[in-house]
């Protein structure tokens, strides 16, 4: 494969997932953040205890190690602020 044909994906690949998370996020509401409980734990099969939040659409967002949902996950914010996950 050519560096431009990659270079090329790449960008197309960034420019679908820039889209979908702006259709997910941008001009939302959080209208609710914890952390996850027991049953939810439980039912992910998670060891750590990651922050979810809930939209003002009925949508929530968990914070997951990875995008195969293998455990929580940490939330950075600015530029040294961590949320963990416990």
């Amino acid at each position: 494969m050519s560096k431009d044909l990659h270079q090329k994906l790449q960008m197309d690949h960034l420019t679908t997932w820039t889209t979908k998370a702006k259709e997910v996020l941008e001009g939302r509401t959080i209208k609710e953040v914890r952390y996850l409980n027991d049953k939810e734990m439980n039912e992910m099969g998670w060891y750590k205890r990651p922050i979810c939040f809930f939209l003002d659409n009925g949508e929530y967002c968990i914070l997951s190690c990875d995008d195969e949902g293998n455990d929580g996950g940490v939330l950075f914010y600015g530029k040294n602020g961590v949320l963990p996950t416990l």
